[in-house]
């Protein structure tokens, strides 16, 4: 029998999850993605070398409706984010939580550090939890109510997902596996689940279709971060699976995965999550790729913790509080941006660390072209190391500014009269590319959160000893 609908209070925990993001979007400033998604949007394309069009179109999308601000790149964050609440407490449903226990899975996830930075930024993770919780909701439908059709709307979530990012893969691969250890079998014999996959690659096919006409650029991204950050995610990942969302949603979702093991219609969901853990320790993932399950696994806990005795459900709720606390603290702007540095936050929070500072890093920049006299201003060219780096100086209005990061690259090279080059973290060997360099400045942010910019060198670099056209294939790099 289904379990009713507690929609009032998951409409209440929506609701207030998407406005405190929102109420708080623009105390600190841009994330560096935010800043390199508000170029690729005045961009259009069905995809980029770095990643599926959805989150910078999304921002397009923000930025026509709303306004060129940094709140208005984070409504579409803040409304996902809702919308997760909601699936999640559905999913809790499914399982066969009564109101309690969806309450409990909402008001959990709606709190936990990950579900805040993913509202409150606009980042590819803020769509891709939505993604992945419908895809296992309507695959639990389809599990548990003895209706395969659901594996229709499985496979076109995950087909729409791939427009997001295609890590997409690891939940079809972890369910894949998990159906085929542990079962149920019965799906595979079935014309529904093949019906589904066939759904998600016909909406795939033209994401699919860019990156095999482009040679396969999200493959050369993957090798990259991984051999770039791999072996320090290794080692970060069983740490982060723990704080993910906070310690106490990780201890929930635990309880969780014990339920789905014994319940054989929903293991394979359980089996899931060991399996993609593996996929991603194995290829150097982020060890943020589990998040989705870990949501699904947390709901799974809420409903057996809300059939505990009543001083258990308390005591869960207590803690659940305090992990909201603690979250809220780590992952939302509410330390002021000038204490941050005497605060474990930038070491904890990458995204707080990289939302301080660009408003004085494009000021230093600025400052050093300006000084430049006229007829070397008229001629000169900014090349920047990082996309977040040339998203500051767009935003601050600056022309002529290059960089050879990720999709970026593809917008270069320089013009040939640019024989003045500002140069912005770039190594020694880019300014042995010009006849001579000279340092003019350092940033300052004002304040010191370890991010990369401060303290960072602007070089004036003159004369190339090759022209742009012959060395900008050196200049690529990715990350």
């Amino acid at each position: 029998m289904e379990r009713p609908w507690a929609w009032r209070p998951v409409t209440v925990i929506a609701v207030l999850t998407a406005g405190a993001t929102l109420a708080l979007s623009p105390w600190y400033g841009y994330h560096r993605d935010e800043l390199y998604f508000r170029v690729l949007a005045g961009r259009p394309a069905w995809g980029y070398v770095d990643q599926p069009p959805l989150t910078p179109m999304l921002g397009k999308a923000a930025l026509g409706l709303f306004g060129d601000t940094v709140t208005a790149l984070r409504v579409f964050p803040a409304l996902a984010m809702a919308v997760l609440v909601v699936l999640v407490a559905l999913v809790a449903r499914e399982l066969g939580g009564d109101r309690r226990a969806q309450a409990m899975a909402a008001a959990g996830v709606a709190t936990g550090a990950y579900t805040l930075i993913a509202g409150h930024t606009l980042l590819t993770v803020s769509f891709d939890l939505p993604f992945w919780t419908a895809a296992i909701l309507f695959a639990l439908r389809a599990l548990l109510r003895d209706q395969p059709r659901w594996w229709l709307a499985a496979g076109a979530v995950i087909g729409l997902a791939t427009y997001n990012k295609h890590l997409v893969v690891l939940l079809v691969l972890g369910l894949a596996a998990g159906l085929l250890i542990a079962g149920p079998r019965r799906p595979f014999a079935g014309p529904w689940l093949w019906a589904g996959a066939l759904v998600a690659a016909v909406l795939a096919a033209p994401n699919l279709l860019y990156q095999a006409t482009h040679g396969w650029p999200q493959l050369t991204m993957a090798a990259a971060l991984s051999a770039d950050e791999g072996a320090e995610l290794r080692v970060l990942f069983v740490p982060m699976q723990l704080t993910l969302f906070g310690p106490v949603v990780s201890v929930i979702a635990a309880f969780g995965f014990a339920r789905l093991w014994r319940d054989r219609r929903v293991r394979a969901l359980a089996v899931a999550y060991p399996v993609t853990a593996a996929l991603t320790l194995v290829s150097g993932g982020r060890f943020d790729y589990t998040a989705g399950l870990i949501v699904a696994l947390f709901a799974a806990g809420c409903v057996g913790l809300s059939r505990a005795r009543a001083g258990r459900v308390r005591l869960a709720w207590a803690f659940l509080a305090v992990n909201a606390l603690v979250s809220v603290v780590l992952a939302l702007p509410v330390v002021p941006a000038g204490e941050l540095a005497s605060t474990p936050v930038p070491a904890i929070n990458e995204v707080a660390r990289e939302s301080v500072g660009w408003p004085r890093f494009a000021a230093a920049v600025g400052g050093v072209l300006r000084a430049l006299p006229p007829d070397e201003r008229a001629r000169a060219v900014i090349v920047t190391g990082n996309y977040g780096e040339y998203g500051a100086l767009d935003l601050a209005g600056l022309t002529r500014v290059y960089s050879g990061h990720n999709q970026l690259w593809e917008y270069g090279p320089p013009p040939a009269d640019g024989t003045v080059a500002i140069l912005v973290n770039v190594g020694p060997r880019a300014r042995e590319l010009f006849a001579a360099c000279e340092e003019k400045a350092r940033v300052d942010n004002g304040v010191d959160v370890g991010n990369e910019e401060q303290g960072m060198p602007v070089w004036v670099c003159r004369d190339p000893v090759r022209p742009w056209s012959a060395t900008w294939p050196m200049w690529r790099h990715f990350s």
